[in-house]
């Protein structure tokens, strides 16, 4: 992914690793019209 994301933009479609296991794929799992996502590095 390169670049930002415009207002009215299409967010790019990527596959997450989430913490209780499993994959979640964005936007493609998202089942509203608006989301937010916290991306949180944990503790180093």
């Amino acid at each position: 992914m390169s670049g930002k994301v415009d207002k009215g933009g299409q967010f790019p479609d990527i596959e997450l690793a989430i913490a209780a296991g499993g994959r979640l794929r964005v936007p493609a799992d998202i089942d509203t019209p608006y989301a937010f996502l916290l991306f949180y590095r944990g503790h180093w």
